[in-house]
């Protein structure tokens, strides 16, 4: 099989996991004189030093831990990669590729899927789970309809400016609150702000979104008893980083199932954020037909007296 990637930055990846070349030799199948040789070609390639060696095992030097964390995120990119290439080539005209990752759930388009069916029997649609990071947050969004065509989410103009690409709003998201099973407010099933007194608040930084801006504002202005701390980046880490520093997470219903540690429950304030469908600037044929039944659901249903 051909790779897309150096053969060799697996072998570190398995020595670094197993702190020894013999170990790593165990894993690969293949002589620890083998797993050596192409550590050392690696090193020498790149110039680095990579391992620290002692009689003790092995220990990364600060230029290996710096590669090891990029070289986890390469492979799962490239292996990404010839996936969603696979899934482009199984593309059909009536086929609508949907992200999916836990912070991009794809449950609204699963509800309503048998509604847009009646409009649009024609119409197909396939999952395609991918790991929400920075970068491929970065990379997937801003070429939305090559691999992938429509993703959930929440979102706002900022956000659709830096990423380039457009949203189709399905509702207003109330911000929420996540916080773990064992927190002191877990018992309750709404909030008053008082009661987020004295907590670590954990938002979006700054210019993220206006949205949690305009909370970020009404907090500092009239709720200084609420400590803010910023963060970069919503990822599954930073669900953990709530759960086990026992502070407050900014969250939204639609995350309910993120982490099973965490509850995410509603607050008294008037802060909400756009929720819906984030698609290409110039979407295909297919998509503008799946967006237009999408509209003609929500139109129906928002009809008085609409009984489904």
């Amino acid at each position: 099989m051909i790779v897309m990637y150096n053969p060799q930055l697996e072998t570190f990846l398995r020595v670094a996991d197993a702190g020894s070349f013999s170990k790593a030799a165990e894993s690969s199948y293949i002589t620890p004189t083998a797993v050596i040789k192409q550590i050392n070609l690696l090193e020498a390639n790149l110039g680095v030093q990579l391992f620290e060696r002692t009689h003790r095992g092995l220990k990364l030097t600060k230029a290996g831990f710096s590669l090891y964390n990029d070289t986890k995120y390469i492979i799962k990119y490239c292996k990404d990669s010839v996936i969603r290439a696979k899934n482009a080539m199984q593309e059909g005209d009536n086929l609508i590729r949907i992200g999916t990752s836990p912070m991009t759930p794809a449950q609204i388009l699963v509800e309503l899927w048998p509604k847009i069916h009646k409009l649009c029997p024609e119409i197909k649609f396939q999952l395609i789970p991918f790991e929400n990071t920075p970068e491929n947050a970065r990379e997937i969004l801003k070429n939305l309809g090559q691999s992938i065509d429509i993703i959930a989410g929440i979102f706002d103009d900022t956000m659709l400016n830096v990423r380039n690409c457009a949203g189709f709003e399905l509702s207003r998201q109330p911000l929420c609150c996540a916080v773990s099973i064992h927190h002191r407010l877990a018992s309750q099933n709404r909030l008053t702000v008082q009661d987020l007194y004295g907590e670590n608040l954990m938002l979006m930084h700054r210019n993220w979104s206006r949205y949690v801006d305009e909370l970020r504002d009404d907090i500092w202005q009239n709720h200084s008893e609420i400590h803010i701390i910023d963060f970069d980046f919503y990822s599954v880490d930073i669900f953990n980083r709530c759960e086990n520093s026992n502070d407050v997470l900014m969250a939204v219903q639609a995350w309910e199932h993120v982490h099973p540690l965490l509850k995410v429950i509603p607050v008294e304030w008037d802060h909400s954020i756009p929720y819906g469908l984030l698609h290409s600037p110039t979407p295909s044929e297919t998509v503008t037909r799946f967006l237009s039944a999408i509209q003609a659901v929500l139109h129906q249903e928002a009809k008085p007296g609409y009984n489904p």
